[in-house]
């Protein structure tokens, strides 16, 4: 489990790899991902969009940009959650993920809040320490 925090808005992500929707003779790998997004501030917040940077096992990156998550912009009242699970194609057998989340306050003030890196690996991975 990844995490990050900031102005009291937990962001926590569980990676898994999906062998049902890969294959290896391809070079195509599939993962899941489900966030958890928890207000632990006083103020209500709403997730306006996202900014995703991808980055596969060769450094080939990939921004993805949209309006809110899966489809929805969740409002989080003061220790409310939310909590969606979507999915992201490799090439390769490893790679990572990094966003962030711009949120919008009940004063009108945008902010962005991090979503932690997170490694995705398969079991085909060699893990490489940097």
């Amino acid at each position: 489990m990844y995490r990050a925090v900031t102005r009291q808005i937990e962001v926590t992500v569980e990676p898994n790899f999906l062998p049902e929707r890969s294959s290896v003779d391809k070079g195509q790998y599939f993962w899941s991902y489900t966030i958890v997004i928890t207000n632990t501030g006083a103020e209500t917040v709403q997730l306006r969009t996202r900014h995703w940077i991808i980055t596969d096992a060769t450094g080939r990156k990939q921004e993805v940009r949209g309006e809110g998550v899966v489809g929805e912009q969740p409002v989080l009242a003061p220790g409310e959650r939310f909590e969606y699970t979507s999915g992201v194609p490799l090439p390769t057998a490893s790679g990572f993920m990094t966003g962030r989340y711009q949120m919008v306050s009940e004063s009108g003030e945008r902010f962005e809040i991090d979503v932690p890196t997170f490694s995705l690996d398969s079991p085909d991975s060699r893990r490489v320490l940097n």
